[in-house]
Parts: structure tokens; C-alpha cells; sequence
């Protein structure tokens, strides 16, 4: 967090993430602590941790002392008109300015300014294919390291950077604590850099308020290759092609974008980067394609549309139908953008379905975004308007350029940490699906059958006369990854069940649920999907443990997905609720994504 400059940072306070808190679910077992729980009331629960949260005042006092220190003993680092100071775990830190910082930003800068650097200095380098598709690694030989140092101190000096000693015994010694990260031209980075394998530089980025940054993990690698007495290079740990490199391997100039997954298949060039054969060839899990996103929205509030919406029912519409008390808007919908945008950056292109609506935040003239209204998709006019969304789903594969694979989410789906095309797709095209451990229960459709459990059902049953299997499980609620090619395909196959659900304007007992379920068993059936595995997570907004879970997801953020549902009929409880969500979603995702208006 951060302030103006004559002001010290504002802090908030979590208390799932207050010291006591945190050390008591570190020390005490889980089985323990649940005989506590069946002991004391969730009221109880609540008010002791909040009590708690008084703990947190010595190190927030701490953290403004340490931001007054820094402004007044390193004026320069924070004080040119790009930088700000903001709090980045109780230490002031200088970040970047931009319109929407994001992790993506955040490597692809960090690579640049390594590998120029080094190439300004004349230092041997070359990009390395890491583990993982997300983050940069720059691999330098062992005899290089002194003037590689100095230049990326340098470096570090006048850009203010920050280095991380990734391999820094002392750190280690302390159960889930994390590597120290210090300004790049400090003395304590200087004493440790000549003995270092690696070194992570980063630098922080922020929006013009200033009131969070990107984590010190958002940055790249320089690792020390050792060489021997003929001159070939060792690896100072695993990559994703090979830990040597003979003494005369030539050196190569690839596009950057073969060093991440974060970059939309397609996207121009950031940079031309050196490497060497062995890390210049594509991969075979590497995915090829491009990604995009569809969205399907209703704004409930909007009298027009609940004025069909009764007409079309066969109900009296009421002005009042549409008061605030009923219709609340959470605004999921901006902040699951914000989420694809900083933690899904490789999707190409995002399709928002609406009956005619668009949110009045939305800036409908960004290239990225497009509103395609339902009269795009429905080839067959009559059966519109609908207010259905098992309707409005089977339809989706007629989005006008949508890619062969695309993920559809719900407004109420986000995610939570950073991912790649490969969490969602194989190379080869291949969709991913999440089966969550809840049964489909068996029997005919009933009214008493909620939605989910009427479509699953009827999917059941299709899939068993045309395959003789038996689905058992329903899906998480997660980003659906699908292929338009399958979508038709289920349209063609089961043609009269397809259209009786485009058909139902209103949900009814004879649905499907074709997105969401439907797809991915065809598709596993018939050779073009595979499970998979994701950390994800459920939140009822209405239940009395959400706030309490919520606290320790954003102090933790380990879930790479996150569903906030709502499953309360009172309209009266619509305010309490957006009293835990959107504190929660303001600090989760800050910073504003460039889908959104700029007002100023």
C-alpha cells in the first residue's frame, strides 16, 4: 500500500493475516485446532481475531518508519515522476508507474532490461527454456560473473531495482519464509551477489494511485553457468532441455516470446533476445495456438430488460421490481476481467455475450474486448429474447472469430494466480476438464431438481444411449476450456435435444448443460479432452464461514482459481454480502484492467 509523499502508507488490516493468527495455524494441528472450533461459536471466532488484529499495529507503525527513513535518506529512488513508494510486506520499495501493471509486464520488462544490459556490456549470455512457462531465465557463464554484476548493478542503480538471492542459505532456515529481496545496488546485494548461483532481478510496478505492486516473483533470472577445463558450460540447476552447452555452441537471436507462455500465440515481438540451439526450437507441450475468453452477462437491474423478462413469463412487471434493494450489482464482472488480465495474459481476444447490454464501465472501443449481442449468435431469431443460459451457451460456438479454443467463464469465476495455456489445453489441442467430487444424482428430472442437477441429468442420459457410459460427477465451476469444433459437433449429433434447449427461453426440464458438462464428456469420449487439475475453490457468499475463508485467501492467494457464488433468496442479505466481496475484490485485484473505462 502507499500514499502521497508527505503521508504515511495506509495498511490494512486482515485478520487471517495478523501474526498471532498466522503463527497459531502454523503451530497448532488442523485436528486441534477443530476441537477449538466445536468449542467456541463462529461469533466468538470472529470477534478474537479482530481483537487480534491489534498485533498488526507495531509492524504497521515499523512499515511507516521505514518509508519515512527511505524518503528522506534515498530521495532519488522514489522522487522521479514514473516511481512511487509503496509497501511490498512492510518495506518500501520504489515501483513503476503504468496504466495496468501486470505480471506479463513485469517479466517482459525484466528480460529486456537483463538481457540489453548485458548485451550493452559485452557479457556472454543467453536465454534459458526454464520448468515453468511463466517465468525468464538468463544464463551467464561463471567467468562472466564480475562484469555481469557490475553492469546489472548499474542497472539496478539508476532503474531502481531490486534483486532476490534465490539460493540464500539463511532464509532457508525459517520454515515458509521468503528470500530476501533487496535494492540491486545496496551493500547487502553487493556482498552476496559473488557468491550467488542465482539471482532474481525485478522490478515493482504500480498504477498512478499507487496502492499495491507486483510481487518480487514477477521478474527474471540470471543463473551462473560453471565451465570446466574444456570450456563446456554446467547448469546450475534443471531446465527444460539440457544442463551443458559445448564450449563453441553458437549463439542465436529468437523472438522473446519464446522464453514465456504469458504472450498471446501471435503477438508481435517485444524484443529479440540471444540464446543457443539447444533453447531455440519449440517444444512439444509448448501450445501453438491462440486462446480467447467468452463471457456471457446480464445486468438484472435494467428495467428494460425485466420488462421482457415479464412479458415474456406471462407476469405483471413492477417499477419496483427493479429497486436497489433487489437488484444489487456486485460487479463481478470487472473485477473476473481484472483477474484474466493479470493472472491469464496469454488470451488473445475476449467476447462478451449480452442481450444488448454493455456495462457502463466497459471501454467497448479497446481492440482486445467485443460485445457480440445474442442476436450474433442465434441463428434463429424467434427464439429470442431468452433467458435461458443453458440457451445462450449452446450457442456460443457461433461467436464471429472466436479461436477454435476458447475458455468460457462465468462472471462470478476468477482467477486467483498466475497461469498458463497449459493449465487449460495439451499442445496437441486437447481440452482440460475439472470434475469436482459432488454426484449427479440419479433418477429422471424433477421441479424439485435445481438447475445444475436437471442438466446433468439430462447430459447423463444422452451420453448413455450413445456411448453405453455413465457420468457420476458434476464439474467445478471453473474457466470451461472448449473447442468450437466439438460445439458444433454436439449441435449436429444430438440436433433435436440441441434445439429444444435453444428453444426454452425460460430454464426447463428437458435442458442441457452444454458448456459446462455436455462438451467436456463428449469430448473425453471421443478422444479430444483429458482431465485435469487445478487449486480451485468455492465461496457462498451467504454462508457465515466466507468472510474468514476469504481473509485467508487473500493473505495466502494459493488458489489458482476462485468461484464467489450466491445462493441466498433474501434480497435483504444482498448488502451484508457485498460487504465481504467487495473489500475482498478491491484488494485481490487493484489495479483496473484496460477493458476498463479511465475515469481519471
Amino acid at each position: 500500500m502507499t500514499a502521497p509523499a508527505d503521508q504515511a502508507p495506509s495498511v490494512h488490516r486482515n485478520p487471517e493475516a495478523s501474526p498471532p493468527v498466522v503463527l497459531y495455524r502454523r503451530v497448532v494441528p488442523l485436528r486441534a485446532r477443530r476441537a477449538v472450533a466445536a468449542r467456541l461459536s463462529l461469533e466468538a471466532r470472529s470477534e478474537l481475531k479482530r481483537s487480534l488484529t491489534s498485533a498488526q499495529l507495531p509492524s504497521e507503525r515499523l512499515a511507516r518508519l521505514r518509508a519515512a527513513w527511505a524518503r528522506r535518506s534515498e530521495p532519488a529512488r522514489f522522487t522521479p515522476a514514473e516511481r512511487r513508494l509503496v509497501l511490498v510486506h512492510g518495506q518500501p520499495r520504489a515501483a513503476r508507474v503504468q496504466d495496468h501493471p501486470s505480471p506479463l509486464h513485469a517479466h517482459v520488462d525484466a528480460l529486456r532490461a537483463v538481457t540489453e544490459t548485458l548485451t550493452a556490456a559485452g557479457v556472454d549470455h543467453f536465454c534459458v527454456r526454464g520448468l515453468g512457462g511463466a517465468g525468464t531465465t538468463v544464463g551467464v557463464p561463471e567467468t562472466e560473473r564480475v562484469r555481469a554484476l557490475r553492469a546489472l548493478t548499474l542497472l539496478c542503480g539508476e532503474t531502481a531495482g531490486y534483486v532476490t538471492l534465490l539460493d540464500d542459505r539463511g532464509w532457508r532456515l525459517l520454515r515458509r519464509a521468503r528470500p530476501r529481496t533487496v535494492p540491486g545496488d545496496s551493500a547487502q546485494a553487493r556482498r552476496r551477489l559473488g557468491r550467488a548461483d542465482l539471482v532474481r532481478l525485478n522490478w515493482y510496478h504500480t498504477d498512478r494511485h499507487g496502492t499495491a505492486a507486483t510481487e518480487e516473483r514477477y521478474g527474471c533470472t540470471v543463473e551462473f553457468w560453471r565451465r570446466d577445463e574444456t570450456g563446456a558450460l554446467t547448469a546450475p540447476r534443471r531446465n527444460r532441455c539440457t544442463e551443458e552447452l559445448p564450449p563453441d555452441e553458437p549463439r542465436v537471436e529468437v523472438p522473446l516470446n519464446h522464453f514465456t507462455q504469458l504472450l498471446p500465440v501471435g503477438t508481435a515481438p517485444p524484443a529479440m533476445v540471444r540464446t543457443v540451439g539447444p533453447f531455440a526450437a519449440p517444444l512439444p507441450e509448448d501450445v501453438p495456438f491462440p486462446v480467447d475468453a467468452v463471457y456471457t452477462w446480464v445486468d438484472g437491474a435494467d428495467p428494460a430488460w425485466l420488462r421482457r423478462r415479464a412479458e415474456h413469463a406471462g407476469e405483471a412487471y413492477h417499477e419496483e421490481a427493479a429497486n436497489a434493494a433487489r437488484f444489487l450489482s456486485r460487479d463481478e464482472l470487472r473485477y473476473s476481467l481484472r483477474s484474466l488480465h493479470t493472472y491469464a495474459p496469454w488470451i488473445r481476444h475476449v467476447y462478451l455475450v449480452t442481450d444488448d447490454q454493455t456495462p457502463s464501465w466497459l471501454d467497448t472501443s479497446h481492440p482486445g474486448i467485443t460485445v457480440v449481442s445474442h442476436r450474433d449468435v442465434f441463428r434463429d431469431h424467434s427464439l429470442l429474447p431468452t433467458f435461458n443460459s443453458h440457451a445462450i451457451e449452446s450457442q456460443l460456438h457461433h461467436v464471429d472469430g472466436l479461436a477454435e479454443h476458447f475458455l468460457y467463464l462465468n462472471d462470478d469465476v476468477f482467477f486467483g494466480r498466475l497461469t498458463t495455456p497449459q493449465d487449460f489445453f495439451l499442445s496437441n489441442g486437447l481440452t482440460r476438464f475439472f470434475q469436482s467430487k459432488v454426484h449427479v444424482p440419479f433418477g429422471l428430472p424433477s421441479p424439485e431438481d435445481v438447475p445444475i442437477t436437471v442438466s446433468g441429468k439430462n447430459n447423463r442420459a444422452l451420453l448413455e444411449e450413445r456411448f453405453g457410459a455413465v457420468l457420476t460427477q458434476k464439474m467445478k465451476h471453473v474457466p470451461h476450456a472448449l473447442r468450437r469444433s466439438v460445439l458444433r459437433e454436439i449441435e449436429e449429433e444430438f440436433a433435436d435435444r440441441h434445439k429444444s434447449t435453444a428453444g426454452n427461453r425460460f430454464r426447463s426440464l428437458d435442458d442441457l448443460s452444454v458448456t459446462s458438462s455436455l462438451h467436456h464428456y463428449y469430448a473425453y469420449l471421443t478422444g479430444r479432452a483429458v482431465p485435469g487439475g487445478l487449486r480451485y475453490d468455492y465461496f457462498d457468499v451467504a454462508h457465515p464461514f466466507t468472510p474468514a475463508r476469504l481473509g485467508r485467501l487473500l493473505a495466502h492467494r494459493n488458489r489458482t482459481v476462485f468461484c464467489l457464488n450466491d445462493t441466498v433468496s433474501d434480497e435483504r442479505d444482498l448488502a451484508t454480502q457485498l460487504g465481504v466481496m467487495m473489500p475482498f475484490l478491491r484488494e485481490y485485484f487493484p489495479f483496473a484492467s484496460p477493458y476498463e473505462r479511465d475515469d481519471g
